[in-house]
Parts: C-alpha cells; structure tokens; sequence
C-alpha cells in the first residue's frame, strides 16, 4: 500500500491540494485543546466567483512545530452577514503536518462583486470572523479602492500601517515583496530599535518560524481580515538579493533554502498552487505570477521578478548579490539576453496585455522600474552609478517591457512598484535615456511605495536623485507609510499616506501627496 507520503506527494505533482480536504479524514478525530488560530485568518485571490481562504493550525506563534504530526479537521462557513444567518457555502477541510498545518479552500460558487464573511471551526475554537469579496464580472465596469504595502521588517517598527489600510476600507490589497526579512530574533514585541543582523532563517521550521512571528502581530492580521489580498515576494522572503538558484553567498545547497522559503511563503499566504515542476515533495519551483482581472475595470499582471532572473551583472568573484556599478564600467550589463522575467513570463505578459479589455492594466511588481541614478556623471567614466538588483541592472529586459507598453499604451498602462522604501512617481518614456518630448512621449506612469517598517536614506540623497532622473517626478525617502489608489473609469487618483512616528503602533497618519492619471493620457496630470 502507498504510504500517506506518497499519495500527498502524486496529490502535489497533479497540483490537487484541494483535494487533500478529503484524503485523510480518518485521522483527523484529534482535537487541539488549545486555542489554534492565533496567525488570524485571511482571504486573496479573488476571482469573480471564486477566492482563495486560509488559516493555520498554531497555538503558539513561537513555536513552529508545537502539534503532533497528526491530521486535523476543521470545518469552514461563507455568509453574506456577519452573525452567519445567511450561509452561502460550507464545508471541511484537513489540516496536513506536511503542510504545517495550514489549510487553503478556494471557494467557488460565489457572486459576482459582492462582500462576503467567513470563519473557520476547530472543534469547539471559532477562528476570527474576517470579511473578503469576489471581483466584477466581465460586463462590470465597477469602481476599485486598491491598498498597496511592502517591506515590513519586524525590527524597524510598528506595524501602524495595517491598522490605518483596514480604516481605508480597501476592496483589495497588493502586498508587493519582502513580507518578511530572513533574518532577526524570533521575538513577538517590536523592538524600540533594531538590533544587528543575525539569526537568519535557512530551514522550513525556521522560515514556518518567521512567518508565524510576523503573523501574530495584531494590525497585520486587521489589515488581512479587512479585505483579499494578491500578494508576490520579493528577495526577503527567501535570502538578500538572491537572482533565480544564487544567493550571495554562493551557497551551492541554495535550491534547497529557497524550496523552504517557498513552502513557507505558500503555507501562510493565500494563494493557488500551480502545478510543481520538480519532485513533487519540493517547492523549489513555485509559480507565483498571476492575472486577477477586476471586471472590465482594471487587470491586475502580478509578476515575479526573482525566481526567473539572470545573475546581477559585474559581481565580485567571492560573491554574488547587487552592487553599484558604473554601466560604461560594466559590458555585462547591456547583454540583450539578460531578463528579469524570464522568456515564459516575458510571454506570458505579452499575451496579457494582448487580450485585455480592461480599461486600466496594473504592473504589481517589486521594485522601483524608472532609471535612478544614484550619483552624478563620472569624469573618469562619463556615466553615474546604478544599483544592479533592480531594472537599472536589466536594461535590455526594461527595453523589451517598455516596447510591450507602448504597443498597448491605449490600455492605461500603470506599474507598481515596492522595495526601495522610498515613495517615487515617475513618467515613463519608451526611451528611458532621452527626456519626455513630442518624439519621445511619456506612455506609461510609475508609482513607487515607500516600507511599511524597513528604514531608507536621508532625504536629502534622494532630493540629489531627483535632481539626477528627469523621469522621478517626486520622491521622499524619509516616511514609513502605503499607497492607496481610486481607481474607475475615468481617472486613477493615487494617495501616498506616510506614517507620523513609525514606532508607535498607534501612530497617526497623513496624505504626503496625490497623484491623478487620467484614462487614455499616460503619465502625471499636470506634470
């Protein structure tokens, strides 16, 4: 007889969680006595009749493997009210040990651009009730409040942030990167100020770890039972500056760290499993792009700009990871083969982009996409400086994306954009080396947000990039804060919201700047 190992495993390689629900109800008889849902609940991908639920089984956010490896049932309630009058689907789900006791249920059935509540049961535990909703249906043209967060380092701060996106009462959240650092002391306080680096997750107990760390912090959850989430990683949520299979110790077992930050990330987040493309039992390769569409209001392109990469050019011999380089210092840079995608990506956002009808179509990707140069021309060189980690180091990939925007720059292009911790807008030209002119029209627009949490540079180095990049229209380095777009069909209006005291969880909040983009006029209104 196959053992349980094995039937999970061919369940992986068919890409059929979800029918892992009903594999094993035989063992799930045993009952946690203490209270199991202590990460919260949360919702994300939302389609127009379906989203994604989750939960994980820990009584102990500390403690990464406090069950015995048994299986445990829960039971699962959708309603349209939220004392459960009204329930509109219902059903069961298991949680495996293989999984770290995390279940997700991809509910369908449901209507169209609707709010909808939901709960899980473990026994006699009820797990917080949190609100979610599907997206429009096709021949909607229905209004979008979008939040957008990334870079929430647990050492650097409180987690205000969350509490004020559940005020804005968002119909989605785009969580772009870095929801997680790999590295600090598994503590449940913030500290009052970061402490060095060190403790650095490498194993899945220690990554399971991390996450359950960041997940029991209670705005975080407030701002995961408010609404759905789409969510995408960037480099923190495995290893610093990691490109495809390196990291920058040039750890030849790197494959082996990133299948555990992978499972890690799919066991506490809410998203669909795609088929996995290597032994069933690892994670190494996980897809994590996808296309949300949002009625005929706006597609959502949410990308992956880590695991398909090429290497960062002009590295140190000893080592890998970014640097700042000079490009006319660096031939590597230019190599027309380099990606930041990776050509099935690349493709499939072509025919994305191709077959939208929507009116606005949304970039969600990780890192700042305009030129920033980050010191003045060099006499020596003739060139400034740029940081190879982001689309600064992939030119020829930027160039491929830029003339894929501008065949379809009639849909509303708009990217998004996280991880530098610095708020930036940004006009984008098809050709990124000239000025905006007549022969050179803008035909995209950029927002870039700040952290949550994770500190930046002064603000006085980022008024001396300004001066540096024609394309940066605004930028402040120096507030902790989220972006929160209003999106119909005419107009995008984006606020960038910044954070009074970053260490107080209780911290006040105000509107730094507004941005409009008109529909069928690309770039800034009024830039």
């Amino acid at each position: 007889m196959p053992s349980r190992r094995h039937f999970l495993q061919h369940l992986l390689q068919l890409g059929t969680l979800a029918a892992l629900s009903q594999a094993f109800p035989s063992h799930a008889a045993e009952q946690i006595s203490s209270y199991p849902f202590s990460l919260g609940v949360a919702s994300g991908s939302p389609r127009h009749d379906s989203v994604v639920l989750w939960t994980r089984l820990l009584p102990d956010p500390l403690n990464a493997v406090p069950l015995p490896p048994l299986v445990y049932k829960l039971n699962w309630e959708v309603a349209e009210d939220i004392h459960f009058k009204r329930i509109v689907r219902q059903g069961e789900v298991f949680a495996l040990p293989e999984l770290g006791h995390s279940v997700h249920v991809d509910v369908t059935g449901l209507s169209p651009d609707r709010w909808y509540f939901y709960r899980f049961m473990h026994g006699a535990a009820i797990s917080p009730i949190a609100r979610t909703r599907t997206a429009p249906d096709n021949d909607s043209l229905s209004k979008l409040r979008l939040a957008v967060a990334s870079c929430q380092h647990w050492e650097f701060g409180e987690y205000a942030a969350h509490q004020h996106i559940a005020a804005a009462n968002p119909d989605l959240i785009a969580f772009l990167g870095d929801y997680i650092y790999e590295w600090g002391p598994y503590d449940l306080k913030h500290p009052a100020r970061p402490r060095r680096r060190d403790i650095e997750s490498f194993s899945l107990s220690e990554y399971r770890a991390r996450y359950a760390q960041y997940k029991s912090d209670p705005l975080l959850q407030m701002s995961h039972h408010c609404a759905p989430w789409i969510v995408t990683w960037d480099d923190h949520e495995v290893a610093n500056d990691y490109a495809a299979d390196r990291d920058e110790r040039l750890n030849p077992q790197f494959l082996q760290r990133r299948a555990a930050a992978y499972q890690a990330f799919y066991e506490h987040m809410p998203v669909r499993l795609h088929q996995v493309t290597v032994h069933p039992s690892q994670f190494a390769h996980m897809r994590i792009y996808e296309r949300y569409d949002w009625g005929r209001l706006a597609r959502f392109h949410l990308l992956d700009d880590r695991q398909y990469r090429s290497y960062q050019a002009c590295t140190p011999a000893d080592r890998g990871g970014s640097r700042l380089v000079s490009p006319n210092a660096c031939a590597d840079l230019s190599a027309a083969g380099r990606t930041m995608l990776g050509q099935e990506q690349e493709t499939w956002l072509s025919q994305g982009l191709a077959s939208s009808t929507a009116k606005w179509n949304i970039l969600a990707q990780q890192t700042l996409f305009a030129p920033c140069k980050h010191s003045a021309a060099s006499q020596s060189t003739g060139d400034s400086q740029i940081w190879t980690d982001g689309w600064d180091g992939y030119p020829a990939a930027r160039q491929r994306l830029l003339d894929n925007l501008h065949r379809h720059q009639n849909l509303n292009p708009v990217i998004l954009s996280g991880d530098v911790h610095t708020f930036y807008a940004a006009n984008l030209t098809r050709d990124l080396n000239q000025p905006a002119s007549a022969s050179n029209p803008v035909i995209a627009t950029e927002f870039c947000g700040t952290s949550l949490t994770s500190n930046s540079r002064p603000q006085s180095q980022t008024e001396q990039i300004l001066q540096e990049n024609p394309h940066l229209v605004y930028g402040r380095s120096d507030k902790r804060g989220f972006m929160l777009s209003d999106i119909n069909g005419t107009s995008m209006t984006t606020q960038y919201l910044a954070l009074d005291d970053v260490s107080k969880a209780d911290s006040g909040i105000k509107v730094l700047k507004s941005f409009v983009v008109e529909h069928g006029k690309p770039g800034i209104a009024g830039t």
